[in-house]
């Protein structure tokens, strides 16, 4: 069983940041193994999550108790993030998190997934995500293929 029901959504805050930079480097490690070596250490993507990520959209993590699971961020209608601590998969937490960004674009949700992440795609696509575009890797820092997804609102099931 899951205690899915004990988690929490709630905006983050700059004392957040440190936990978020650990869950955003061990998730892309282990769900993303084809990306190349991290080159920042944790307190160089911890400032990154403060001096950029916090100010330039809105963030909120799952917590159960005290802990933060993972987090989401979404700038604009753009899902820019999505992660779980690795040991908390496919428990329900990343489909809380997907329901509160939902919640707040009434408009729709795009956001860019790589061709590889075969996990992250059906996740998105059990909840709605339909492929607008696919790129050959030009537009992101990994020079991977990736696809835009798409949700709207009249889309959902």
């Amino acid at each position: 069983m899951s205690d899915v029901g004990m988690t929490e959504i709630r905006l983050a805050d700059a004392a957040d940041a440190a936990v978020i930079a650990l869950i955003h480097m061990a998730s892309r490690v282990v769900a993303m193994p084809y990306l190349p070596p991290q080159k920042r250490s944790h307190d160089q993507v911890t400032r990154w999550i403060e001096d950029v990520l916090l100010k330039t959209s809105r963030v909120w993590v799952a917590v159960r108790a005290t802990e933060i699971l993972g987090y989401a961020a979404l700038e604009g209608d753009m899902l820019e993030h999505l992660y779980l601590r690795p040991d908390v998969r496919r428990q329900g937490i990343g489909t809380l998190l997907l329901d509160e960004v939902k919640q707040h674009s009434p408009d729709g949700v795009s956001l860019h997934v790589f061709e590889q992440n075969t996990d992250a795609r059906a996740f998105y696509e059990r909840h709605g995500f339909t492929v607008l575009d696919t790129s050959d890797g030009r537009r992101n820092m990994e020079n991977l293929p990736d696809m835009t997804l798409r949700w709207t609102p009249n889309s959902a099931r």
